[in-house]
């Protein structure tokens, strides 16, 4: 599984990174979690709003920062 957030590394970014790690932990996940900070990267995937949060290359948010169980909802789904 790979995991990746997506921004410029604002605070809001640093804070989904934390609950997707968090998350990921709680439900006994092991993952490739990644920063993209790029923003010509991010441009590319089609992010128009960060950060955004990718699950094995699927966008499931965009422009808001997922609590730790909602990110773990996504994983186990």
């Amino acid at each position: 599984m790979k995991v990746e957030i997506l921004g410029i590394g604002c605070k809001k970014c640093h804070e989904l990174e934390a609950n997707a790690k968090e998350a990921l932990q709680k439900a006994n996940l092991v993952a490739e979690v990644d920063h993209i900070t790029d923003t010509m990267e991010i441009v590319k995937r089609g992010i128009m709003k960060t950060p955004a949060l990718t699950i094995d290359g699927k966008v499931v948010s965009q422009g808001k920062v997922l609590n730790s169980e909602e990110i773990q909802e996504l994983l186990t789904t």
